[in-house]
């Protein structure tokens, strides 16, 4: 069975990135390296694994991030407590 995470990093700015992987310890590491330069989090490293959901439908989780990213600051907090 495949496993889908939907997650949120704290960056080092105070902001929140939400997202999607297969693979999460991969993309932790690719968030963490700065490997893409045009990403959100590049020049806000390092940081920090703050929530993380599995799924195993990939639409599920899709749709979740999707949502996530149209939260609120506060919203966000929230769910991370």
């Amino acid at each position: 069975m495949k496993f889908y995470y939907v997650y949120i990093l704290e960056c080092s700015d105070g902001s929140f990135y939400a997202g999607i992987s297969s693979n999460i310890e991969k993309r932790l590491f690719e968030h963490q390296e700065g490997l893409k330069i045009t990403s959100y989090t590049y020049r806000r490293r390092p940081v920090v694994l703050k929530w993380i959901q599995e799924f195993t439908n990939p639409e599920q989780a899709i749709a979740f991030e999707k949502q996530l990213k149209g939260w609120s600051r506060r919203q966000k907090l929230a769910l991370i407590n």
